[in-house]
């Protein structure tokens, strides 16, 4: 870790994204100032922020969205991480190429320099949630990076769905995991199907703390220390404890007693029998 300190404020901003660029941006910085006058030393934002959702349907149009790494949204974020000495995760819709989009987190460190950046890995394909139209899947693989929030990785959205995923991610050495995300529910589906999918969700979240002995806004037994309501524009700014890391690995040595010589099948599409 970077930073000798034990505790740490981490902000998550919950907010309302406009058809307009430039007013989710701007909305965002002022939502990261909320959050940083209340003490956060690292602030995450939601996936695709500057944009509502838009794979709800298949249009080439919105390919207009993207931008390369760096630019225009790192530029405006690594300023203010400069002015505010805060860490930040900025989800962006990269154009890496012509033709060729990924939708990515870049973490910029507190003196604005960009750390590094994820590319998310597991891509939907559903309706409402078109995704393999507009992105290539991640090639940047699992990491962690040091800032002066301390050793943090960053997954996207359906990656929560995938323990391999958290598994990596922690044993490149992170001790507090995000998954920026625009989740929501399919409208047919939730009246029927939300509170199971809702507490889906929240339990998986919780698992892949408990069994990496990483924090979310879960701490590594999986107790949720802050939620934000479901319908409204929220910033949570939540004081993590550092040393809980240590201490429930202790107790709890999933990463110790791991049979490495025994999961060469992970590998493996399904084991088909025979």
């Amino acid at each position: 870790m970077s930073t000798t300190a034990t505790n740490l404020k981490i902000g998550l901003v919950q907010m309302r994204c406009a058809p307009d660029p430039e007013q989710n941006l701007n909305r965002a910085i002022a939502l990261i100032r909320q959050a940083a006058d209340r003490g956060a030393q690292l602030v995450c934002l939601p996936e695709l922020f500057r944009a509502p959702y838009f794979c709800q349907r298949e249009d080439s149009a919105l390919f207009d969205l993207a931008e390369p790494i760096p630019g225009p949204t790192t530029d405006a974020l690594a300023r203010l991480a400069k002015e505010k000495k805060l860490v930040l995760i900025a989800p962006v819709f990269e154009k890496r190429a012509a033709g060729l989009y990924h939708n990515s987190a870049v973490v910029i460190d507190a003196d604005g320099s960009l750390r590094g950046h994820y590319r998310k890995m597991h891509i939907p394909d559903d309706p409402g949630y078109y995704e393999k139209y507009y992105f290539t899947p991640g090639d940047l693989g699992f990491q962690a990076w040091d800032t002066a929030a301390g050793r943090i990785g960053v997954l996207i959205c359906w990656d929560q769905w995938y323990p391999e995923a958290a598994r990596l991610t922690a044993l490149s050495g992170a001790d507090i995991l995000f998954y920026p995300t625009a989740i929501g529910w399919h409208p047919r589906e939730k009246a029927q199907l939300g509170e199971q999918q809702r507490d889906a969700w929240r339990t998986v979240q919780r698992g892949h703390a408990i069994a990496n002995g990483t924090l979310f806004i879960a701490d590594p037994f999986g107790v949720v220390l802050a939620e934000a309501p479901a319908e409204s524009e929220t910033v949570i700014v939540q004081e993590l404890d550092l040393q809980r890391v240590e201490e429930v690995r202790r107790g709890w040595p999933f990463l110790r007693d791991r049979r490495i010589d025994a999961y060469g099948g992970i590998c493996s599409r399904f084991a088909d029998r025979t």
